[in-house]
């Protein structure tokens, strides 16, 4: 297949693109100024509004993954960024895979649970309402959805993925929590009652390619694994895996010197998401449970080896 990638640096980009040309796809990247656009890369500027039309012809799937990383302190300017980034840039793909002569047979756009808000331990799944409300990243997540509407009005199948807390210790979450709690001060955020809804990298890349194939699957679905743990039994699990303490919680205030008072609250919240949608198609998690999915990330480097 001929597949175009936004997002191929990312942290799902940058292996996704790996796995695809070890099957055989041609990826033409989706890039930015000021990188430059060598040989195979479309340009495109969520910006400005433009985006190299004549390029995405004839192409057979995009996969759209681009958008601001949400760590950080939360200033007004950081979430219009967090926003426009997924939403402008997303309506922007969406629009131009409309408007094309020949257009491809799947749009994969990236959402997020936090659609769907924080629900405390109710299990949600696809079928599952978002919040009234309210919150920040849901009603983010709710109108990234629906910029890729004009994809799918123009006949291209469109999945909206809302991606769950991707484990990789090259970076997001576990990347953030691995120096301290090597260190033994690490431990669960807040309550530690709230869940985790998580996937290995490894599943991520799986699933996305999964999804590629299966032209009976669209609209959303939940990319995590079928066991999602409280912020407490993932420092547990992530304690027991470095051989190191891990019961110091992170109190909250400390929480909002960091990261601001919104910041500090997404940190705090969590859903409990199930994969409803990719369980019934089929798909095959290599790590359905936390801890052995920790220990093949982290035990080779912690050994030595």
């Amino acid at each position: 297949m001929k597949i175009v990638v936004s997002g191929s640096t990312g942290l799902i980009g940058s292996p996704l693109v790996e796995a695809l040309q070890r099957r055989g796809d041609e990826v033409v990247r989706l890039i930015r100024p000021p990188q430059a656009t060598t040989g195979g890369a479309l340009r495109w500027d969520p910006e400005r509004g433009t985006i190299d039309r004549a390029g995405l012809e004839g192409v057979d799937a995009v996969i759209h993954l681009a958008g601001e990383n949400v760590f950080g302190r939360w200033s007004t300017a950081k979430k219009q960024h967090i926003r426009d980034s997924r939403v402008h840039g997303t309506r922007l793909v969406s629009d131009a895979v409309a408007a094309l002569t020949k257009r491809p047979a799947v749009l994969l756009a990236a959402s997020a649970i936090g659609y769907y808000g924080d629900q405390g331990d109710t299990q949600l799944t696809e079928r599952s309402p978002p919040p009234a409300g309210g919150d920040f990243l849901a009603e983010v997540a709710r109108d990234w959805e629906a910029a890729t509407a004009s994809a799918a009005r123009a006949g291209v199948r469109v999945v909206n993925m809302r991606f769950g807390v991707v484990l990789t210790p090259s970076g997001g979450a576990l990347g953030k929590m691995l120096p301290p709690f090597r260190l033994g001060l690490g431990g669960p955020v807040g309550s530690g009652k709230q869940y985790v809804s998580w996937i290995e990298l490894g599943d991520v890349i799986r699933a996305i390619l999964h999804l590629l194939e299966r032209s009976d699957l669209s609209g959303p679905v939940n990319m995590t694994a079928p066991s999602p743990v409280t912020n407490r039994e993932l420092a547990t699990s992530l304690g027991k895996v470095l051989h190191r303490p891990a019961g110091l919680p992170v109190p909250a205030f400390a929480l909002r010197m960091a990261f601001g008072a919104e910041g500090a609250a997404m940190l705090q919240s969590g859903q409990r998401v199930l994969p409803e949608r990719l369980v019934a198609s089929g798909f095959k998690f290599r790590f359905e449970t936390m801890e052995p999915a920790l220990r093949d990330l982290l035990a080779p480097s912690e050994s030595g080896r």
